[in-house]
């Protein structure tokens, strides 16, 4: 790794963890089909306990078939702030909610952006991680970025 510059990360605990995905508002939803992947970016809800996301949904979409192709999702949020960077990676399983009302899914999620379709052709669909595992890393406060002298 030379000359290339790098923070140290630590491993976070069950509590950083919740409140790193307290602060969290979007995220990247990885889903698989076959030997094909798909990546999209999502907004996320943590109420405490559960991460949501909320994903608009249209009959015959792509995104809608990887999401019934896929066994375990994987879910990453995340901030690569100057200051400090923090991750969490939650893989599992995407359950659909019943029925939420707009006014609960407007409380809990940003504006659903819509790309070439009509707001009439969507449903909001509400999806709760059902996480098998979850890992978070966060920068150390302590140490600043650092270049690896290659005569050292």
């Amino acid at each position: 790794m030379r000359n290339v510059e790098f923070v140290y990360t630590l491993g976070m605990d069950e509590a950083e963890v919740e409140e790193y995905l307290s602060r969290a508002e979007t995220g990247v939803l990885s889903l698989a089909r076959d030997d094909e992947a798909y990546g999209v970016p999502v907004h996320v809800h943590f109420d405490g306990e559960d991460v949501f996301v909320r994903l608009g949904e249209r009959e015959g979409s792509e995104k809608l078939e990887f999401l019934e192709a896929t066994a375990s999702a994987s879910l990453v949020v995340y901030d690569a702030g100057e200051e400090e960077s923090w991750s969490v990676l939650l893989r599992g399983e995407l359950v659909r909610e019943g029925e939420a009302s707009a006014t609960a899914i407007n409380e809990r999620f940003g504006p659903m952006r819509i790309f070439g379709e009509t707001v009439q052709d969507l449903d909001a669909a509400l999806y709760r991680f059902d996480a098998e595992s979850v890992t978070g890393r966060r920068t150390s406060l302590d140490s600043a970025t650092e270049v690896v002298d290659p005569e050292e």
